[in-house]
């Protein structure tokens, strides 16, 4: 690992501070071409049905229309990351009220919006199933017909109806764990469905050229991605597919596959203009996707004196109207079944189910959240069956270094005890609280949690410029977190250079390295990393042509500040030669332009005999732990049940901070967000029909339900295996957010609550509950 220096480690301000202050941020929404028009969708009202066609003549009457699409301008091309079962556009059936049937491209937005509602599908409705219980009666209406006949990555389940995904797994021998426990509790704990709330809607924008190429702006957390799916679904080369990032308003997840894109290709074909698609607030809500509802009951066995020795679990996960990247979710989740923590007696078995809803896909923390809500929940309620202090419980029992991870894989860095230690001082633990407002309960609690930062592959190209400055080429998206900062604090670190002197080019197919997407807390780690073995190729070329210019040998030079290389000792100690000239003499003189590449892929071998799994989708693409701890101080008002957090201490390792500024904030706002997952957000469904689609009634935090201070620490501990020390920590905050507020509830109320979101009629029903 290199030595940090320069710029790592200084809370710089974001390379786009400025265009985002002054407005003058470019995102699709904004884009507008010559000739552009404007596209609007049509929605199905029905959960289920088979479409039995349409009458587009009054909406092509509309003066300033000049194209419409449906499924049947579409063949049956199908795209998915895990399961190919999903079209550009509805064809033949609809399942979930909401989903794209038509679209409309005109003149001007509301002339598309009045066009769209003069389009008539007619529909032969079919019975819907809207929940899990319903989705897996044998009785129950098949979604997907074909299910057999997709393409998959995984060993799916075969006659299974409307499950999609059934994984299994065991560790050790569960049954003796628990013979051999003296205290065993049992429960299930229910989640629900969280909208990503992402402040930019989806947005699209193609336009295709003379040749037949078509290029795609649009809202997406990976470009490449982007570029896969409409290469699926509509059958285009990719060589004739260009997609690239302009600025992007959020995404939790909910970008990182296709969104509007494919409509947006489909109406610029037709139309034989460019055309954008920018969805309404209703619309994003009621077309895109949500975080998984379901439940999870949990089994726990402990000795008497706080060893953790069997988990059992069983986890059922709703996935909507298509796989998306339920699978995948389902197994992460299940990948964290026992937490950060040593059982090393474990049996699990989850499940993804289709229902007639909208579909559920991958959400900061990718099915970690619902885990850890559970696993820490039950954690606290061992340690009162116990008697034992909650973290006192979670250390005796942290995983520790060299331990095999759940599935095999060797954990190589752990800083939870120390995570621990450091909360136990900073929150006060022992201390007693501040007495309750008058009316309120006061309560404490805690939460671990741990992550990972490594994620499948990705590339990074950097090219000396002639003046001696640094072009970076990643594929990585900024989609608001700040890694573009990042990045580039880490190119200037490795050349010595200032911020000033790193050009970060847009995410663009047809110019930058694959990278798989802005997901899974992996760009700072991977990309990094990439970026980091680019840079070490271009400084051996910049130390081997400055030692030739300065006639002295490759290991007397050294880089120095500035954009030079400097003699280090002997006769000409001092001598120095710029960037620039270097620069100069590569491609005017020797050997030719100074670049630098690599590609890098996760690959952490599991011990297969570690674990006994069937129906999993490979893990060895996933590593690099990291781990954390959260506690938080609550209200909880003795008449309404109504919470409010009061206190938030934070405490998560993160390797080496690139930007500590950035990761305090990344910290504070995985936090909040998951305050709104543990008190107010919830998507809710009458018979398939989202019944909050707006935030009017779909209630996220404000300033009013934040605390005054989220204290945030920072556990430095340099990650080995990066060459600038660093780990990610996009998600690892919002994972263990609700399970400390839950747990702090039931503190304060003396019961636990064991349905998210802890809604005031929840907490004041458990209150009231004998």
């Amino acid at each position: 690992m290199n030595t940090p220096a320069g710029p790592i480690g200084q809370s710089l301000p974001r390379l786009e501070a400025a265009e985002k202050a002054s407005g003058a941020a470019l995102y699709t929404g904004d884009m507008v071409l010559p000739g552009m028009l404007h596209g609007a969708i049509v929605q199905s009202p029905h959960a289920h049905a088979r479409i039995l066609g349409y009458d587009l003549s009054a909406a092509l009457a509309v003066p300033g229309v000049r194209a419409t699409v449906t499924g049947d301008d579409v063949d049956y091309r199908y795209m998915g990351l895990v399961v190919k079962d999903e079209l550009a556009i509805a064809k033949g059936k609809v399942r979930y009220i909401g989903e794209p049937v038509a679209a409309v491209a005109a003149v001007d937005i509301e002339t598309a919006r009045r066009a769209a509602a003069l389009i008539e599908v007619r529909y032969q409705p079919l019975p819907a199933v809207t929940a899990i219980e319903e989705a897996i009666k044998p009785e129950a209406p098949i979604l997907h017909e074909d299910f057999a006949k997709y393409a998959k990555i995984y060993d799916a389940p075969t006659n299974r109806g409307n499950i999609l995904a059934h994984s299994v797994a065991t560790q050790g021998d569960p049954g003796k764990g628990f013979a051999a426990a003296d205290v065993v509790v049992e429960a299930t704990y229910q989640i629900a469905a969280q909208y990503h709330a992402y402040m930019e809607p989806v947005a699209a924008l193609a336009a295709f050229d003379p040749s037949g190429k078509v290029t795609v702006w649009s809202s997406t957390q990976s470009i490449f991605r982007t570029q896969a799916n409409l290469h699926e679904c509509l059958g285009m080369p990719m060589t004739k597919i260009r997609c690239i990032a302009p600025r992007v308003g959020g995404g939790f997840g909910g970008k990182s596959e296709a969104t509007v894109q494919p409509i947006a290709v489909l109406l610029a074909r037709k139309a034989k203009a460019p055309v954008r698609v920018v969805l309404s607030r209703v619309e994003d809500m009621t077309t895109m996707r949500s975080r998984h509802p379901g439940w999870i009951r949990l089994k726990t066995g402990a000795t008497r004196d706080g060893k953790l020795v069997a988990r059992e679990c069983e986890l059922w996960f709703d996935g909507g109207a298509y796989a998306d990247d339920s699978p995948a979710v389902m197994n992460f989740a299940l990948f964290f079944v026992r937490g950060p923590y040593d059982i090393p007696n474990v049996h699990c078995e989850g499940y993804a189910v289709y229902t007639n809803k909208l579909r559920a896909g991958a959400f900061r923390g990718f099915g970690n959240p619902q885990m850890s809500f559970a696993s820490e929940c039950q954690i606290d309620e061992l340690a009162k069956k116990l008697g034992m202090d909650p973290l006192e419980l979670r250390r005796r029992n942290a995983l520790p270094k060299g331990a095999k991870w759940f599935g095999g894989q060797e954990v190589k860095e752990t800083a939870l005890v120390e995570a621990l230690d450091t909360i136990r001082e900073r929150a006060g633990w022992a201390k007693p609280m501040p007495p309750a407002s008058p009316g309120k309960k006061r309560g404490r609690g805690i939460a671990c949690m741990a992550h990972s930062s490594a994620f499948l592959s990705t590339g990074a190209i950097i090219r000396l410029q002639n003046d001696g400055t640094i072009a970076l080429q990643v594929g990585a998206v900024d989609i608001g977190q700040g890694s573009d900062t990042a990045l580039a604090q880490m190119a200037a670190s490795a050349f010595l250079l200032p911020v000033e002197q790193i050009n970060l080019s847009t995410p663009d197919t047809d110019a930058v390295p694959y990278n798989s997407g802005t997901n899974a807390s992996r760009v700072t780690y991977m990309v990094g990393k990439a970026v980091g073995e680019a840079a070490g190729k271009v400084r051996d070329q910049l130390l081997e042509h400055g030692a030739a210019m300065l006639a002295v040998k490759r290991e007397e030079v050294a880089l120095a500040e500035g954009g030079r290389v400097v003699v280090t000792g002997g006769s000409r100690r001092n001598a120095e030669v710029s960037f620039a000239d270097i620069a100069g003499r590569s491609i005017w003189a020797v050997g030719g332009p100074i670049t630098g590449s690599s590609g890098v892929m996760a690959q952490y071998l599991m011990d297969q005999g570690h674990t006994k799994m069937s129906g999993w989708l490979s893990f060895e693409a996933v590593g690099i732990f990291t781990f954390g701890a959260q506690v938080v101080e609550v209200e909880v008002d003795e008449v309404t049940g109504a919470v409010e957090v009061t206190r938030a201490v934070c405490v998560h390792d993160v390797g080496r901070a690139i930007n500590p500024g950035a990761t305090i904030g990344q910290i504070q706002g995985g936090f909040v967000q998951g305050l709104g997952y543990g008190l107010c957000e919830e998507m809710v469904w009458e018979e398939g029909r989202l019944a909050n689609p707006s935030f009017m009634d779909y209630k996220i935090p404000s300033a009013l339900e934040v605390p005054a201070e989220i204290e945030c620490v920072l556990i430095e501990k340099p990650e080995p295996s990066h060459p600038f020390g660093a780990r990610g920590v996009g998600e690892p905050p919002l994972v263990g957010a609700a399970a400390a507020i839950a747990n702090a509830v039931a503190d304060a109320i003396g019961k636990p609550v064991r349905q998210l979101p802890l809604t005031p009629e929840r907490v004041l029903g458990a209150m009231l509950k004998p």
